[in-house]
């Protein structure tokens, strides 16, 4: 017999991503961060007049690399971001969450 946990469907990725069975609360958290990342850097890039190619050049990561950074195909790495990020004047920072403690 098919519980009704297993019998709701998914339809969006909204709906996947709220489904506690299917994607933990730091699983979620992780996802989330990624998107909001990469959006930045896509937002970045895009407001400094850059292609793709053209930020590879200057910051001397491979154009591929960077799109498969920016279609989330590939996890970034620190050392990666930081010679992305530069570039496009941002770098990275460890803030505490709202509400959380020091």
């Amino acid at each position: 017999m098919v519980s009704d946990m297993e019998n709701r469907s998914i339809n969006t990725f909204s709906d996947y991503m709220s489904d506690e069975t299917r994607v933990s609360s730091a699983e979620r958290g992780r996802i989330n961060f990624e998107i909001a990342l990469i959006g930045k850097m896509i937002e970045a890039r895009e407001k400094k007049g850059l292609s793709q190619r053209e930020l590879a050049k200057i910051c001397g990561v491979k154009q591929p690399a960077i799109a498969r950074l920016e279609n989330m195909k590939a996890t970034p790495q620190i050392d990666t971001l930081f010679k992305v990020l530069q570039p496009l004047g941002y770098t990275i920072e460890i803030v505490p969450l709202q509400g959380g403690t020091a």
